[in-house]
């Protein structure tokens, strides 16, 4: 009889998994690594909105029946998904005279792998995680906060809070991205545009916004994810 669905990822959360057995058939074996694999390349593709199991699936050349012996639902290959980006992040030793710019770094890495996989950071929201990988860099940066003199509840909550600011930045710039691309959406995302919405205003109605149009619009590249972030772990450190 097999094992139920939820035994396997217990199992797997537990211990590393154990490399799979010589086999004599032909055709590859479905695993959970493959279909890991699979769903990262529907992302990557297709969009995060692309994916569902039975997308996965027929990466695979299967039908989506045949992941659920290794996957429980969707929610558990969001998770997987997750696991595998974090793997890819490089966790510093914690110091406590460079602390701020460590968990910084940690974030801009994470930042970075959403980035790759368009809309991949909705998987991360709402999630409760037992992946591995997913809790290591978690105790990774609690480490880091904790070197920083940052109370035990403070870091605690200062780790839900970053790792759920980046999520959603990234979600918003692939949403942004995603509408941008489209030749039937207007999308505005050009700066001078916006300045010319702001100060075109009635000034009785909007006199701080037409004054500081500029400072309302500015930022390049990941200029405001950067403030944001040193805002959040500056207010840490003063608590």
């Amino acid at each position: 009889m097999p094992v139920d669905p939820k035994q396997r990822r217990a199992a797997r959360h537990a211990q590393p998994p154990a490399p799979p057995a010589q086999q004599t058939s032909r055709k590859t074996p479905i695993t959970v690594e493959r279909i890991t694999d699979a769903a990262r390349e529907v992302v990557a593709t297709e969009g995060y909105d692309a994916l569902t199991m039975r997308s996965v699936a027929g990466v695979l050349g299967t039908g989506p029946a045949s992941l659920y012996a290794h996957v429980v639902n969707k929610a558990d290959l969001d998770e997987l998904l997750i696991g595998r980006l974090c793997a890819e992040l490089v966790l510093p030793e914690p110091d406590p005279s460079v602390w701020r710019e460590q968990i910084r770094g940690v974030c801009a890495q994470l930042r970075d792998q959403y980035l790759k996989y368009p809309g991949i950071s909705r998987a991360a929201l709402a999630m409760a995680p037992t992946d591995l990988e997913i809790m290591r860099v978690s105790e990774g940066m609690l480490a880091i906060l904790l070197a920083g003199d940052i109370a035990p509840q403070a870091a605690a909550w200062g780790i839900d809070a970053l790792m759920l600011y980046v999520a959603s930045y990234c979600l918003e710039t692939s949403i942004r991205h995603q509408r941008a691309a489209r030749d039937d959406i207007a999308w505005v995302v050009d700066r001078d545009e916006l300045l010319r919405r702001f100060t075109a205003l009635p000034a009785e109605t909007f006199p701080h916004t037409i004054r500081h149009a500029n400072e309302l619009t500015a930022g390049e590249g990941h200029e405001r994810f950067d403030f944001t972030l040193a805002l959040m772990i500056d207010g840490l450190a003063h608590r």
